[in-house]
Parts: structure tokens; C-alpha cells; sequence
């Protein structure tokens, strides 16, 4: 059965300036939640959880990825992305994770972006108006620092005890002026002076 989702939100941001600087090209950032009844809730231990698995995240992530779209202007617009999930105070950390570690879920997303780099993700346990972050990286370049970004928002009724909030995030671009290169310059430069 597929998961039943209370609500969506999207949270987004344009950013045009940091500190005293205009940005030479706005950067908006994207999160979509999807506030779901946790399907573990009240069960005890549940020994498996693929079967909510195999029933419920393609169809979740199909609905979540179309939204994303919708809202950032299409996948050529994104350049990094994330995913996370918050639990209620009454589920398992493993019931956030179920929600949205599976190729299931994540392949819908990294297909329709052509994604290389892996989904970055957090997942924990709070109640209604915690706390929600999505930390995002390039969709090509792992090390590229520029884009290890977070968006972070709340909703003030989510999660109730008995749900669970799954998360996608798209940004346009990476962190307003980054300029602290990646890890494969630093890698390199501390093998020169190693030499």
C-alpha cells in the first residue's frame, strides 16, 4: 500500500546578496517535505520493513520529484541535491531511514536530475516544528565544496508522534561566493609539500 501523506510542503529561497556582496546570479534553493503516517507506528518491532518499502517509495519519490520540479523550473535549473527524514517522537530512526534509503525512492530523483554523486542525507527523530535540514551536494562533483550546502526550515504541525517527514532538496547553484576549493586541491597540495 502506498504511503499516506497528510500534506506537502515547499519551503524556497532566492538569495541575492551574502554579506556585502551581490550575487553575479541569484541562487534559489528548494525543499519539499512530504508529512507521512509513520506505517510502523504502533506495531512493536517490526523485523522487516521492506515490504512498506517496496509498496510505498517509487510512488513517494515520484510525487516528491514532480514537485521539486515544478517548483525549481526543471532539472537542468538544479545543480545539487539532498534528502532527509524526520521521525516522530513515538517511531524509530530506523523508520526515518526506511522512508527514503532505498534506490526505490532515490533513483526516481537521481534519474530525472542525471545525478553522478551519491544523495546526501541526514535522518532523526523530533516532534511538530523541529528543526528540518537537507544537506545538498553537487550532482557531478562530490568534492566540490562550493556545493555542500544546507537548507533548513520548519512545520509547525509535523511530525506529529505517529509520522514522518521525508525530504528532497534542489538548489540552483552552491554556496553564494564559495572560495575554499575542494577536497581533490587540498589532497594535492598537501601531497606536495608531503614531497
Amino acid at each position: 500500500m502506498p504511503f499516506d501523506i497528510r500534506k506537502l510542503v515547499s519551503f524556497k529561497e532566492t538569495v541575492f546578496r551574502e554579506g556585502e556582496k551581490k550575487l553575479s546570479r541569484p541562487i534559489t534553493t528548494l525543499g519539499v517535505a512530504a508529512v507521512i503516517r509513520n506505517p510502523w507506528h504502533g506495531r512493536g518491532f517490526v523485523n522487516d520493513l521492506s515490504p512498506e518499502q517496496q509498496d510505498g517509495c517509487a510512488d513517494l519519490g515520484h510525487v516528491m520529484v514532480a514537485r521539486i520540479m515544478e517548483g525549481i523550473g526543471g532539472a537542468a535549473t538544479i545543480e545539487a541535491y539532498g534528502k532527509a527524514a524526520v521521525v516522530g517522537l513515538e517511531g524509530e530512526i530506523e523508520h526515518a531511514s526506511a522512508g527514503f534509503h532505498n534506490l526505490r525512492f532515490g533513483n526516481v530523483y537521481r534519474e530525472v536530475v542525471a545525478a553522478e554523486s551519491y544523495l546526501s542525507f541526514t535522518n532523526k527523530r523530533g516532534g511538530a516544528a523541529t528543526s528540518l535540514q537537507i544537506p545538498m551536494k553537487h550532482l557531478h562533483e562530490a568534492s566540490a565544496r562550493s556545493h555542500f550546502i544546507t537548507l533548513e526550515f520548519a512545520i509547525a504541525d509535523a511530525p506529529a508522534a505517529n509520522e514522518i517527514i521525508v525530504l528532497l532538496g534542489a538548489a540552483t547553484g552552491g554556496r553564494a561566493h564559495a572560495r575554499i576549493g575542494d577536497r581533490n586541491q587540498d589532497r594535492k597540495e598537501m601531497e606536495t609539500k608531503a614531497s
